[in-house]
């Protein structure tokens, strides 16, 4: 399979992943994780694990997922705050609530929540 490198600033360094992944989620998809009690609305996608081995290694062993999937970054939230959140494809499900996120970044990066999904703002698409 192809390959392409993309800068990681998390990382802090180039990250080679496959040219093609499939990703099971979208900016503006609200999501849902299947372990914790946490939901957010995606940002951004990264084809592969593409955080600080520190980061990677804190996740306990037992729960650590594969890094050859993709991972994504969410505006989350849960009961007592909102957050950012890096969050791998197989512990995210899509979310049942259906509603929108109740961040406050949200309105910078996306227009209106409209029929279940967030669309991002024209000015910062390429």
């Amino acid at each position: 399979m192809e390959s392409a490198a993309f800068f990681s600033s998390q990382a802090g360094r180039i990250i080679t992943a496959p040219r093609q992944t499939r990703a099971r989620f979208a900016i503006g998809d609200v999501v849902r994780h299947r372990l914790f009690a946490f939901r957010g609305v995606v940002f951004d996608i990264d084809p592969v694990f593409a955080n600080s081995e520190e980061w990677y290694q804190s996740i306990p062993e037992e729960i650590r997922p594969r890094r050859d999937q993709p991972f994504y970054h969410l505006l989350a939230e849960n009961e007592d705050s909102a957050y950012v959140a890096y969050v791998s494809q197989g512990n995210l499900v899509p979310d049942p609530e259906g509603g929108p996120v109740d961040h406050p970044t949200v309105r910078q990066l996306f227009e209106a929540f409209k029929d279940g999904r967030y669309r991002m703002r024209a000015s910062l698409t390429h």
